[in-house]
């Protein structure tokens, strides 16, 4: 059975190559005018089993993978919801949406509201993926028996995939994760050091957890794979965009602005659900004051000394 992937940016790029060692792939994307290798995951040939096309009404797979940055997908949805409804739709985003304050899966289930939704996330960089190193995600979906033939479907050799019935822990710890990433990075920029970023890390964690538990995800789901475990490897490897994006805010140097930071854009929806929920999101709140501009590392720094003394 053959798959579809929406987006050929990096991550798109890494899993159809992966899935493409089980039988044919299409990937989509606005422009795949690059032949058999993608100046995004360079030194990656695609294989023979994957075609690409910019051509979304050959898209005609029953699963479809939408690896669209979060930002940009509730406008796709929009335009293109109703084409694909009624199909296994598995979102690879990892972000909070500015306008709605929803995850992907919301905006998936409200645009194809007769699609099975689930979410694929973890700990996973794209050339690891494409190099065909061990990866291990979570699949996430609400029904069982559709959590297990798409388990089945979407692994490969290298692809190890666990099933979760939790799909807002899942994607919440995906989408959180990036912004305490920044921070992370903005901690060894300003030169901080090693013991800064563990406390950013350790507390950041609690405050994924809390908001994480305030929508209705479980404990486990955070302290498992698509929390934890990728809350981990964002924080302390420069192949994380939003950790390399936090370096460069603390040392006060600039950053690509054509690189997507998934983080920036959910630090600020993030800022705005909390008050909502009555939640103290300090960490989330001074990247969305850094991303913006609003606050520099002195400030920060004196910021988060300045938190109350209290129980951990």
């Amino acid at each position: 059975m053959s798959i579809a992937i929406l987006g050929a940016g990096a991550f798109g790029t890494a899993l159809a190559v992966s899935l493409a060692a089980n039988g044919p792939v299409t990937l989509w994307g606005r422009d795949v005018s690059f032949g058999r290798e993608n100046p995004r995951l360079p030194g990656v040939t695609l294989p023979p089993a994957l075609t690409t096309t910019d051509d979304l009404a050959s898209i005609t797979q029953q699963t479809v993978l939408l690896a669209l940055p979060a930002q940009k997908l509730g406008g796709f949805l929009a335009g293109n919801g109703a084409a694909l409804n009624g199909r296994n739709l598995v979102s690879c985003a990892k972000g909070i949406d500015l306008g709605s304050l929803e995850g992907p899966s919301v905006l998936m289930a409200q645009a194809c509201p007769n699609s099975v939704i689930a979410v694929l996330t973890g700990p996973s960089f794209a050339a690891d993926i494409a190099r065909g190193l061990p990866t291990a995600l979570t699949l996430a979906c609400a029904d069982p028996a559709a959590a297990e033939a798409l388990q089945h479907q979407l692994s490969t050799p290298n692809l190890r995939l666990y099933r979760s019935s939790d799909v807002t822990g899942a994607e919440l710890g995906g989408a959180l994760k990036n912004v305490i990433a920044i921070a992370a990075g903005a901690a060894i920029g300003a030169g901080y050091g090693d013991s800064a970023r563990a406390a950013v890390i350790t507390r950041g964690f609690a405050e994924m957890s809390r908001l994480a538990g305030a929508m209705g995800a479980r404990p486990e789901t955070l302290a498992g794979l698509s929390g934890f475990g990728d809350l981990v490897l964002t924080c302390t490897s420069e192949q994380s965009r939003n950790f390399r994006f936090g370096k460069a805010l603390g040392a006060g140097e600039s950053f690509d602005a054509a690189t997507t930071v998934e983080g920036a854009a959910t630090a600020r929806a993030v800022s705005a659900l909390a008050p909502r929920l009555g939640l103290d999101m300090p960490i989330s709140t001074l990247i969305a004051g850094l991303a913006e501009g609003r606050v520099d590392m002195g400030q920060a720094l004196e910021f988060l000394l300045n938190r109350p003394l209290k129980e951990e």
